[in-house]
């Protein structure tokens, strides 16, 4: 029996149209699941080219997720889901988040949505007996000069994820989370499109890598496979040992 084979599974990658998300939704499909995705923009099509982006094989629909209503009223074309990824978010800079509007903004898509969708899919991951799993981000460990709501957000996502999992053990889902280091996708290109802050962050990572999308996908199939059956409410550190100096 292979622990990683997800045939015949349903999994939503909310977020799952580029970057992190998109990782983990093409690594799923690759392992057999039937895989949905939620984006931001009108169709797959408008992804086309887009660097990060793959969604060969998987079924698209735009989802605002900081709209609360939407997400819960949002007609889905499954009425069973094994696994939920939660990978949405945002991020601004130039000391944006320090004003309320933006601060309002990031929180709302980065943490507040994450409750709207457990709550939307609830029902159905306890009935499939399935697995909610978090990305927040190894902000969640340490400040972030400039980005107040960026990282009062992912540390949000981190105690949610304890959270949940503690509540929603009792239904029969398992809620973990993962926490990504330094990876290239287009919340991070103010770093890693400059080549002296690349530089500088490459230093203080042990495996002296970026890590990329595929990393973080293997983390996301083993806490929604039977390999992590007994894990619960833990965020896994994806981060080449960033924070381990």
């Amino acid at each position: 029996m292979n622990d990683l084979d997800f045939s015949g599974k349903t999994v939503l990658v909310v977020g799952g149209s580029s970057g992190i998300g998109n990782g983990i939704a093409q690594a799923f499909r690759a392992r057999g699941a039937d895989v949905h995705v939620w984006g931001t923009r009108p169709g797959a099509g408008d992804y086309a080219g887009e660097p990060g982006s793959d969604l060969e094989g998987l079924h698209y629909a735009r989802v605002d997720v900081a709209d609360a209503d939407a997400v819960a009223t949002v007609a889905v074309p499954f009425d069973r889901l094994d696994v939920l990824v939660c990978a949405q978010g945002i991020v601004r800079y130039r000391r944006e988040e320090f004003k309320l509007p933006a601060f309002r903004e990031v929180v709302n898509v980065n943490l507040v949505s994450l409750m709207a969708c457990g709550d939307r899919f609830h029902d159905m991951l306890a009935r499939a007996g399935g697995s909610m799993i978090i990305v927040s981000s190894a902000a969640a460990f340490h400040s972030t000069v400039g980005t107040p709501a960026y990282n009062a957000s992912k540390t949000g996502a981190f105690g949610l994820t304890r959270t949940l999992g503690e509540a929603w053990a009792r239904d029969g889902i398992r809620v973990n989370g993962i926490a990504p280091g330094l990876v290239a996708t287009k919340l991070t290109r103010v770093t890693t499109d400059r080549p002296e802050r690349l530089e500088a962050s490459l230093r203080k990572i042990p495996l002296g890598r970026l890590g990329t999308p595929a990393d973080m996908a293997g983390a996301a199939l083993f806490l929604a496979s039977p390999l992590a059956a007994y894990v619960l409410g833990q965020t896994l550190l994806v981060d080449g040992g960033l924070l381990l100096a």
